[in-house]
């Protein structure tokens, strides 16, 4: 069941708020989730080789014992490629997060997003921790705190009884430009008050960020900074999950629901987008090979371009499937763009163009792929490219 309004701080026991600082002109820029309660927590992190100074400040946490009991986050600046400056300063926000709700350094993760090459203001982000309320702010708030170019706020709460007990789970993601994961600028944050072990909590993260957020492109670049992060408090009082059990195989059903949420949310706000595209990709050899051939579709300069053109040109879509290296038979792909067969067993099949340019106008186009080369499946989602993608990022410094 969707929470209608809920919050990262929903869940049983988290708490959370978000204001401004000054580290963005108006709009809030410092944000905080806090647990009543030491959460078992897992990470995943950018593949970028160029990690911010907040990744290594948040493993550092975490590799104490694998738990966390907040979470404190800036937009405006990334504190990325700032040296040893960036990670003194990185451990100092850490260590004014946990003075100010009197926990351990360790038990607070880190992170940032905005300009690469900046450093932090500290005295604005020491005065921002000191003014938020953990315990009583305004938990939606934290929302709006994480964002930069991200035209809305990306958030979804599910509940569900398991095992004779109600579970919750929250999630919140910014994320609009310089998205290419693994992982995809991209912050993602998940709270449940499920008890969840956290090796299992890790693997099962890793599962799904595998099928969602590492399944999203908006323009091909990796972020520096990327980082999802979850915390699993007990707080709703259910016996730990076990792996493969009903109660854990529920559980991971609405895990993947939110995850799956949020990173659609993320490809369809794109920067300057106006479309969402669906790549489905079936009839693989592998779940890696049908999952990175419809990442290519969606990643594709070309499809994306033709999207936003609304031109059901699929030339560039099967280009893109032979590039992907994936593995097909290249005399046998069918390709679909909604209801519509484009192309029959590689080749052109016969259509109506009237039909086609209708459905190319609406926001959410899917592109359906079968290679009968196996019974595998895969999806990713991308956005198209258009005129304001160049002018966002031509004027993101000004």
């Amino acid at each position: 069941m969707t929470v209608e309004n809920g919050t990262i701080a929903t869940p049983l026991g988290f708490f959370a708020d978000g204001k401004h600082c000054g580290l963005k002109r108006k709009k809030k820029d410092i944000g905080i989730i806090f647990s009543e309660k030491p959460a078992e927590a897992a990470a995943v992190y950018t593949m970028n080789q160029m990690q911010a100074a907040p990744i290594f400040i948040t493993k550092d946490s975490l590799a104490a014992n694998q738990t966390l009991q907040a979470i404190v986050v800036n937009s405006g600046v990334a504190n990325a490629c700032t040296g040893k400056r960036g990670l003194e300063d990185g451990f100092a926000m850490r260590a004014l997060a946990a003075k100010h709700l009197g926990i351990a350094d360790t038990d607070v993760a880190v992170a940032s997003t905005g300009v690469i090459g900046d450093y932090l203001p500290m005295e604005k982000v020491e005065a921002g921790i000191a003014s938020l309320d953990a315990k009583s702010g305004v938990s939606a708030d934290f929302h709006e705190a994480i964002l930069t170019t991200d035209t809305v706020q990306k958030e979804l709460t599910l509940q569900a009884k398991i095992g004779g007990k109600t579970i919750t789970i929250s999630g919140v993601a910014k994320g609009s430009g310089m998205i290419h994961p693994n992982m995809a600028t991209m912050l993602s944050f998940i709270t449940t008050d499920a008890a969840v072990p956290a090796k299992l909590l890790q693997k099962l993260l890793k599962q799904k960020v595998d099928q969602t957020f590492n399944q999203i492109t908006v323009d091909g670049d990796t972020s520096t900074n990327d980082m999802v992060v979850v915390m699993a408090n007990g707080c709703a009082g259910n016996t730990a999950f076990s792996e493969g059990t009903p109660e854990f195989a529920t559980f991971t059903k609405m895990f993947y629901a939110v995850c799956q949420h949020l990173a659609k949310s993320i490809a369809r706000d794109g920067e300057g987008a106006t479309k969402l595209i669906e790549a489905q990709v079936k009839g693989a050899t592998s779940k890696e090979d049908a999952r990175m051939i419809a990442k290519q579709i969606v990643s594709s300069s070309l499809v994306k371009t033709a999207m936003f053109g609304e031109d059901a040109n699929w030339g560039r879509i099967i280009c893109a499937i032979g590039y992907s290296g994936g593995r097909f038979s290249p005399d046998n792909i069918t390709i679909r763009i909604g209801e519509t067969v484009i192309l029959e067993k590689s080749e052109t099949a016969a259509y109506n163009p009237d039909v086609l340019a209708d459905y190319l106008q609406k926001e959410n186009i899917l592109i359906e792929v079968n290679l009968h080369s196996g019974l595998e499946a895969g999806t990713a989602w991308g956005c198209d490219l258009s005129y304001d993608y160049v002018k966002i990022n031509a004027c993101y410094r000004t």
